[in-house]
């Protein structure tokens, strides 16, 4: 069973690596005026978005895979809180770039219907890391604002 760092850091890592070569990919179709990628303005932009959420959100999670432990010092809460991040940065840049597949120049498809419901699971696991860094921990003292571990670093 893999640990809430071992998930974190997979979905990261996974994400940058389709995220980075997807960007190198639409600059050789641009470079290469691929009519399919520049014949649609909606098509290049929703590629283009898909290309930049999922670095951003992979950088997200490793972020979290490093910080997970001072988040929240239970582990369910954590595993929780890894798995609503894994899943969130994962539909976001997968509709867009669905969005973008076999769309009218008006409207995309319908893969973008995952870009809000893993926007809304990315803010429920945002808001509930915030919470939960928030929380008090074991051991900490009154007016410690540094967590008690002053002597750690």
């Amino acid at each position: 069973m893999r640990t809430v760092v071992d998930r974190a850091l997979v979905t990261g890592w996974l994400l940058l690596a389709v995220s980075l070569p997807l960007g190198l990919t639409l600059e050789a179709l641009h470079a290469l005026k691929v009519q399919v990628y520049l014949g649609s303005e909606l098509r290049r932009e929703l590629w283009t978005l898909a290309h930049a959420h999922g670095n951003l959100l992979g950088i997200l999670c490793l972020v979290f895979a490093a910080l997970g432990p001072r988040v929240s010092a239970d582990p369910a809460r954590r595993r929780r809180l890894a798995n609503l991040l894994a899943l969130g940065a994962m539909l976001m840049p997968v509709g867009f770039l669905l969005g973008g597949i076999l769309n009218s120049e008006g409207d995309p498809s319908l893969g973008i219907l995952l870009v809000p419901v893993g926007g809304l699971v990315l803010l429920v696991a945002l808001l509930g890391s915030a919470i939960a860094a928030f929380a008090p921990r074991a051991g900490d003292r009154r007016g410690d604002t540094d967590g008690g571990d002053a002597g750690a670093d």
